[in-house]
């Protein structure tokens, strides 16, 4: 079975709002590297959006440095399902996710391959409170902001987990993965 793993960046205070956190060089090359590993990306309607705006090509002349590149070629490039009810078609190499969230998850994680990836908030909170993720990662950036979206608000159910590596940045940010304790 192939793991489903979600990543997000988010400062000290807990917020994971994209536009207060800025991802350096180092992060999008280690991001890109940890995305191509994966088959397939899963996004949520709201992820699938920001996503296709922000990395599908073609991207205006001088939109973005020249090192972000290979992390948009690898989006690009990048298998993706999305779960929505209110879309009614995707592109941009993305097929809809459609019918039991928890069904249609385990189906994907049934299939061959070296795993899915997950990125968001308000789906990721769905597939923790089915149990459906296997591995956490969260990129603590050295920011305060005083400000949400924070992440698995509501969530209704403790969920243990284990630290199983931890990576530091020359930003000081600091990647750590955990996977759930079973």
């Amino acid at each position: 079975m192939r793991p489903l793993r979600y990543s997000i960046n988010v400062t000290l205070d807990g917020c994971c709002d994209h536009r207060e956190i800025t991802p350096d060089e180092e992060m999008h090359r280690r991001a890109a590297e940890s995305i191509g590993r994966a088959d397939a990306l899963l996004f949520g309607r709201v992820t699938y959006e920001m996503m296709e705006e922000a990395w599908r090509p073609p991207a205006p002349a001088g939109a973005r440095p020249e090192w972000m590149e290979p992390f948009a070629a690898t989006i690009d490039a990048a298998k993706k399902y999305v779960v929505s009810s209110t879309l009614e078609q995707v592109d941009w190499n993305a097929e809809l996710l459609r019918g039991d969230l928890g069904e249609a998850v385990q189906r994907l994680k049934q299939e061959p391959g070296e795993g899915l990836f997950v990125g968001g908030v308000q789906l990721p909170l769905a597939l923790a409170e089915l149990g459906l993720i296997d591995e956490y990662e969260f990129v603590v950036h050295p920011r305060l902001v005083g400000h949400g979206p924070t992440l698995f608000a509501g969530l209704s159910r403790r969920v243990d987990l284990k630290l199983v590596s931890r990576l530091e940045y020359g930003s000081g940010a600091v990647a750590m993965r955990y996977e759930p304790r079973r």
